[in-house]
């Protein structure tokens, strides 16, 4: 049976794929558990330092599969997999923002990969992650508009660190296609190349070269910050970096640097 995300690690750095290439990695109910489990066992993964998430085939996902768009006009949301990706739990995340969402609570780094297109959940998904490398020809649409649906893939939580609201407004409001260039320029996209997963490795790696501790504190430093008071955003750089001064790592690095070598880190339990 064909592993619908794939993912394998090398030095620290865990290269995820969306593999359902045929269909343009559409996402179907399968593929929705599969990108959660994957996310799941990247958090509890020890030496994971930095991700890197791409699609197999002719493009990074082209959202909702479309059989679930008929289930919707055979059934609206009652039974199937509408339903099932609605349905709220414990987490304040139904399934469906959770297979975005998921990306932006790793306490790691992400580094989506785009190329082909990037459609409706797609695009979502690529969102939720920390950087975002894409192809100049990469197509990019938050398209839900097109099917009477609002984006509800935790856009609500991602988009707003991207771009000013009325950029948002006017790319969900129309439903709009946007090529890897206009996208960078409208800050949906950190950069562009000619071969974003090869880019995206490269970043991937010179991160996972840094201590590992310091990088997660980052990530965490400005997830939790960017949208608070002065005040508690004050307060968490003086904790975490109370945190990390004297540790083992910490220490390397000030050694390493004083030794003009590569340091060399341990990841923590």
């Amino acid at each position: 049976m064909v592993e619908l995300v794939s993912t394998t690690t090398i030095n620290g750095v865990a290269d995820v794929r969306l593999n359902r290439g045929e269909k343009y990695n559409a996402l179907s109910g399968e593929m929705f558990t599969a990108i959660i489990e994957t996310g799941e066992r990247l958090i509890e993964t020890r030496g994971v330092r930095a991700v890197v998430l791409s699609g197999n085939g002719r493009g990074f996902c082209s959202g909702l599969d479309f059989a679930s768009f008929q289930a919707m006009v055979a059934g609206g949301v009652e039974g199937g997999i509408v339903s099932k990706m609605l349905a709220r739990g414990k987490r304040p995340e139904n399934l469906a923002q959770r297979s975005a969402y998921i990306w932006k609570q790793l306490p790691m780094p992400v580094i989506a990969a785009i190329h082909g297109v990037a459609y409706g959940g797609g695009c979502q998904i690529a969102m939720a992650a920390d950087i975002r490398i894409a192809a100049p020809d990469a197509k990019l649409s938050i398209m839900e508009v097109k099917w009477g649906l609002v984006p509800d893939m935790s856009i609500s939580q991602t988009l707003r660190d991207h771009v000013r609201l009325d950029i948002a407004k006017e790319l969900t409001f129309s439903g709009r296609i946007i090529d890897g260039v206009e996208a960078q320029s409208l800050g949906l996209v950190t950069r562009l190349s000619e071969n974003p997963r090869v880019a995206a490795i490269a970043l991937a790696e010179e991160i996972a070269s840094k201590s590992p501790e310091a990088i997660r504190a980052a990530k965490k430093l400005f997830e939790e910050s960017w949208h608070t008071e002065a005040k508690d955003g004050l307060a968490l750089e003086a904790v975490l970096q109370s945190r990390l001064i004297g540790t083992p790592n910490q220490i390397e690095a000030v050694e390493a640097n004083f030794e003009n070598r590569r340091p060399q880190f341990t990841d923590s339990d």
